[in-house]
């Protein structure tokens, strides 16, 4: 017979390496793994893998389609398009990670509030929520870039800042669903404190759905930051986005297909191997998938 802790998982049997053998079976989930990593180590490595200086001015070769020494070929100042495309990684997967940060943290701390004391506390919660869900995303972030300096530090707070929603109802609602459970009402009659049983006792048990959240969120988040890079707003040149290296394609379009094609197979590469690879987290981390 199974018996549940008092965390609520099983004491028994376990596999320690489940959850990496559900990744590894897993064909979207290795994809999107592969990609991961492979992004990983090229932003890490970009200073030894790019062939040039990603802002170094050439102007005997400017606009060259792609070659034996420009693989990528050449921007509108002669600028090697695979090394700013490189150094684009970092500032992408940086905006990524820092803005899906910001947002998971304020969306658990709030929806861990609203789930946890429900009430009052909930109905205000709640109602902030649906207030912020009112304005269209990309319009709230612009409006707020529009009145503070251009930074990648700024675009990651915004995008943060606008973007926790979704992961403060998903909390709520595991909180409201576990606060219920056997585990916590024991938790409650040994005598512990509200602060013990949400940290050691609810927020273990809900941390599955906001890793996957998080990790399908930073493919959102890189969108979000191409989308502001695109329009004008978003990193400043001369430092290489993948945003402002689209907007300088879409300048060039009919003489330089190269700048466009690109910057955009590196944004949908990017996303489809986080959305791939939140999947795959989400059937691993699933019990009733769980022999």
């Amino acid at each position: 017979m199974e018996v549940l802790g008092r965390s609520g998982k099983k004491q028994g049997k376990k596999r320690p390496f489940s959850f990496f053998l559900s990744l590894l079976t897993n064909p979207l989930a290795l994809s999107g793994s592969i990609i991961v990593i492979f992004l990983f180590v090229v932003a890490i490595l970009a200073p030894v893998i790019a062939p040039y200086n990603p802002q170094a001015i050439d102007t005997y070769h400017i606009l060259e389609p792609p070659s034996r020494l420009h693989w990528f070929g050449t921007d509108s100042l002669g600028r090697d398009c695979l090394s700013r495309l490189i150094y684009g990684s970092r500032i992408s997967l940086l905006v990524g990670f820092v803005a899906v940060g910001i947002a998971t943290a304020v969306g658990t701390v709030l929806g861990a509030l609203a789930g946890f004391y429900g009430k009052w506390v909930d109905t205000i919660v709640m109602r902030f929520v649906d207030i912020m869900l009112c304005f269209p995303s990309i319009f709230l972030i612009m409006a707020v870039i529009a009145f503070l300096e251009p930074s990648i530090w700024n675009i990651m707070a915004v995008i943060g800042l606008t973007s926790w929603m979704g992961v403060a109802r998903l909390v709520r609602a595991e909180f409201l669903s576990l606060r219920k459970r056997d585990f916590v009402l024991a938790a409650r009659i040994s005598g512990a404190s509200n602060m013990r049983i949400v940290f050691n006792e609810i927020l273990p048990n809900a941390v599955a759905p906001i890793i996957v959240s998080a990790t399908l969120g930073v493919g959102g988040a890189i969108l979000t930051e191409s989308a502001l890079s695109f329009l004008g707003i978003g990193v400043q040149p001369p430092t290489p986005s993948w945003g402002n290296m689209l907007t300088e394609g879409k300048d060039n379009l009919e003489i330089a297909w190269w700048l466009s094609v690109y910057p955009g197979l590196a944004i949908l590469i990017t996303v489809l191997g986080y959305n791939l690879l939140g999947e795959g987290l989400r059937d691993a981390l699933d019990p009733r998938k769980k022999g």
